[in-house]
């Protein structure tokens, strides 16, 4: 979706973009190649990708700004910055964990790599955030029902939560990303796991590992934030452009461009992290409910067939547009 990506957020030159999940920075590198006058701010809140944002910082000088925080830091570091409200010319969000993030096995995210079950997208920069492991070992047997069933759809999440905490009293607790596949594997059916490898072809703990890093990162509160906050800074004409992987998030983000908020949250389920106070303004919320936005497309862009031969990870990403017109 890189060319799709280049075609709507239309950079054009002396334009600020703000890349919110930089990531290893493909995005960015792409817009920078094209424009060589253009700034990047190079958002992310894993100390990894941040640093990757610091080298490119210096093959671009005065062009990169690395910032190290989540979507709810952004007004505090954008001000240290100089940029206030309507300051930014595009906003791009590519939502999820990165490539990098599932490929390095210490930070717990993929199913198919055994690690610690950290999942934090933080890494260890906050340590008031539980990792998984966490999770796993303190929550109730109704609250990791909750969890499992809302963030990662799974049907069997009754099961699974049981399971888990049989596992917690009779052997062990769990603390490594083999043990949690391996016991959602042995607690769901035969049928589901043939229906998964058919349909879906993916481990049967995917659901799982998904539900557990979303609770873990707060994801959803900060993608509801995030968008409020590209409304925000985005000036009148403004481009945002943002890719999901899965309905949880492309529902957060369809109510805001249709301005079809309930209640101001996105959320199915109250989070233990929750943030209310956005200090925006008292009229943020209360403006949200009209529509601000204009759709680029009329349907939502997916992947060619040949997009997801090249990149499996890229099946299930939607990519959605528009322009900023209040």
């Amino acid at each position: 979706m890189a060319k799709e990506v280049l075609d709507y957020i239309k950079p054009d030159e002396c334009q600020v973009i703000l890349d919110m999940t930089f990531g290893s920075g493909g995005h960015s590198k792409k817009i920078l190649k094209k424009n060589p006058n253009i700034k990047i701010l190079a958002l992310d809140r894993d100390p990894l990708a941040h640093s990757y944002a610091c080298d490119l910082s210096e093959t671009y000088p005065n062009q990169v700004t690395p910032l190290l925080g989540k979507f709810s830091d952004l007004p505090n570091l954008l001000k240290r910055e100089g940029y206030g409200k309507k300051s930014i010319d595009g906003v791009l969000f590519d939502f999820g964990c990165s490539s990098m993030q599932f490929d390095l096995a210490h930070r717990g995210f993929s199913v198919s790599k055994n690690g610690p079950l950290d999942m934090r997208m933080d890494g260890e920069r906050d340590s008031s955030v539980p990792t998984a492991a966490d999770v796993l070992s303190r929550a109730t047997e109704e609250d990791l029902y909750k969890i499992i069933k809302y963030y990662g759809q799974e049907s069997q999440a009754r099961k699974i939560a049981r399971a888990i905490i049989e596992s917690r009293y009779m052997f062990k607790k769990l603390t490594t990303t083999e043990e949690l596949a391996d016991l959602v594997e042995v607690v769901v059916t035969e049928n589901f796991k043939h229906e998964e490898k058919q349909h879906k072809r993916s481990h049967v703990a995917t659901k799982t590992f998904q539900a557990l890093r979303i609770f873990v990162n707060n994801e959803l509160n900060e993608i509801n934030y995030g968008l409020i906050l590209a409304d925000h800074f985005l000036k009148l004409g403004g481009r945002l452009v943002t890719i999901t992987f899965h309905s949880l998030e492309d529902i957060i983000v369809k109510r805001h461009l249709v301005g079809n908020l309930i209640e101001n949250s996105a959320n199915p389920l109250p989070l233990k992290f929750s943030s209310c106070n956005y200090n925006l303004g008292q009229n943020t919320m209360k403006g949200l409910m009209q529509c601000k936005w204009k759709p680029l497309h009329k349907n939502v862009i997916v992947p060619s067939q040949e997009e997801v031969e090249a990149n499996n990870r890229s099946r299930s990403a939607k990519l959605r547009a528009a322009i900023k017109i209040r």
